[in-house]
């Protein structure tokens, strides 16, 4: 009876003073420990509201009290108030980064945002402080299979099983992962290039693009075949390619391509690798090459700077192409905006270039007269998937500017539509 007398008097110095708080600037005078026990009784029983104010009123005369700093974060949380409760697991990991328990959570609130790029990073985090943790490699594994990295969610998880053999909660949600992973994947997309508005000018007529694939994870990474169909100035042209994505090491993948076609307006051979490498701060940078032989050869070197943040990437890719008259640049400035996973998010990219060329048409041409050819593109993305993950679509719009190599200074302007669908199974 005299505990419930004391918690009530307690009480009612709580509400006096957080109603009274911001108005006369009052600080928290009352023992901390007892009045955090009840502020934990209302925000079980219901009054998150008054528990909050409670709360943050005995951070005004103890702000380093973390368990009360860490259960403010906490009914933050439960609220939705993602945002607030991101500050406050911030702080409370500044002053003590050895709060597993604080790890746990900050990343479920992450998660609870759907911010699963955030929840990945802390979980590395929290990875390299608790090596080997069998909590957090499952909130690993859950942030990786969240951002659609399904080969490393499970390879994480195979990981967990090997340090945690008797652990039936990691036996049991690895289990999960395979019986909800699908590795095969069949993918269509049709797109169209419009150029009917200078038809009339110099005989160009639209360009029909299509693309059936089919892609498999394996555990050395993925395997992508495709056929592609190209319809221009009225012909059909086909070409067969494979891209490869192998894992290397720890942060180091590759990409490997190559293609075939015997149709006049696709490359007879083309070729291309380059290698990607993760950075500190959430950066990757890449560098390659891409080789296509027509009735000549070219070789393209190619390199990015790309950038994670949050929910959103940012990829700067630049082209170099070596050749007569003179060597062609070109670079595009790349954004995405995730949503939940990898296959939902808006993109929109940026690109510019100059492409020498012999002017043929000036007065008294020599054959040493050069300039750069003009070009510029924007193009608009939009993707999602299906609830359950198995379907995903795609939608993009783009618009390119071209400097006429028989007019300088003269451009044309042209539109492309597309669409694509992908099945997974």
């Amino acid at each position: 009876m005299k505990v419930k007398i004391k918690q009530v008097a307690i009480l009612m110095v709580l509400t006096f003073y957080t109603n009274q708080f911001f108005a006369q600037e009052k600080v928290f005078n009352a023992n901390p420990d007892t009045a955090f026990e009840v502020a934990r009784d209302l925000a079980f029983n219901g009054k998150r509201a008054q528990a909050q104010d409670s709360l943050k009123f005995i951070l005004t005369k103890y702000p380093d009290y973390l368990d009360i700093r860490s259960f403010l974060a906490s009914t933050y949380s439960w609220d939705g108030n993602y945002n607030e409760a991101r500050k406050e697991f911030k702080y409370v990991l500044a002053k003590d980064a050895n709060r597993k328990t604080d790890w746990i959570a900050y990343i479920k609130n992450e998660v609870y945002a759907e911010k699963y790029y955030n929840a990945l990073a802390l979980s590395l985090k929290a990875l390299n402080i608790f090596n080997n943790d069998a909590d957090l490699l499952q909130l690993k594994a859950k942030s990786e299979l969240n951002s659609g990295k399904s080969q490393e969610a499970l390879s994480t998880m195979k990981e967990a099983v090997k340090l945690h053999p008797n652990n039936e909660e990691v036996l049991n949600y690895q289990n999960s992962i395979e019986n909800q992973l699908s590795f095969n994947r069949i993918g269509i997309s049709f797109s169209t290039d419009y150029y009917d508005v200078y038809k009339g000018n110099n005989g160009w007529s639209n360009a029909y693009f299509s693309t059936l694939s089919y892609s498999r994870q394996t555990k050395y990474g993925s395997v992508i075949a495709k056929m592609n169909y190209l319809n221009r100035f009225q012909t059909d042209n086909y070409q067969f390619e494979v891209d490869l994505y192998p894992r290397i090491a720890e942060g180091l993948y590759a990409y490997v391509s190559g293609g075939f076609s015997n149709s006049p307006y696709n490359p007879t051979q083309r070729y291309g690798f380059e290698l990607f490498k993760s950075l500190p701060k959430s950066f990757e940078a890449s560098l390659g090459f891409r080789w296509l032989k027509f009735s000549t050869e070219t070789t393209i070197y190619t390199g990015s700077l790309a950038w994670y943040t949050g929910n959103s990437y940012w990829a700067f890719r630049g082209y170099v192409t070596p050749g007569f008259p003179g060597t062609s640049k070109s670079a595009a400035l790349i954004y995405r905006k995730y949503r939940s996973d990898a296959e939902n998010y808006f993109a929109i990219e940026a690109g510019f270039g100059a492409a020498p060329t012999l002017d043929r048409f000036i007065p008294g041409f020599t054959g040493k007269e050069i300039f750069d050819l003009g070009s510029q593109k924007i193009v608009f993305g939009y993707f999602f998937s299906s609830k359950n993950k198995k379907n995903a679509w795609g939608f993009n719009a783009s618009a390119f500017r071209e400097e006429k190599p028989f007019s300088k200074g003269e451009y044309f302007l042209y539109t492309s539509l597309g669409v694509s669908y992908d099945v997974r199974f």
